[in-house]
């Protein structure tokens, strides 16, 4: 799909859901090699922003560069 000023939130949309989707999957292939005995950690510290009422943070780890990969890849498929 080409990127018009139409598309533009559907193009934010499939990026966010694919990172999302990307720091999720990275997260338990990390569990699932701690229980297998292998220690590794690539994820950075906690990101995101702190309203009283409502926080939202996200830990950034490789799965996140990749869903943001693949949430480009995605979109130009369509």
């Amino acid at each position: 799909m080409k990127l018009t000023k139409k598309n533009t939130r559907s193009l934010l949309t499939v990026v966010i859901l694919a990172m999302a989707a990307g720091t999720f999957f990275w997260a338990v292939i990390e569990k699932i090699l701690n229980m297998k005995g292998i220690g590794i950690s690539l994820s950075t510290g906690k990101i995101g922003f702190d309203i009283q009422v409502l926080s939202v943070y996200m830990e950034v780890n490789p799965g996140t560069a990749l869903g943001i990969i693949g949430g480009f890849f995605l979109f130009k498929g369509l």
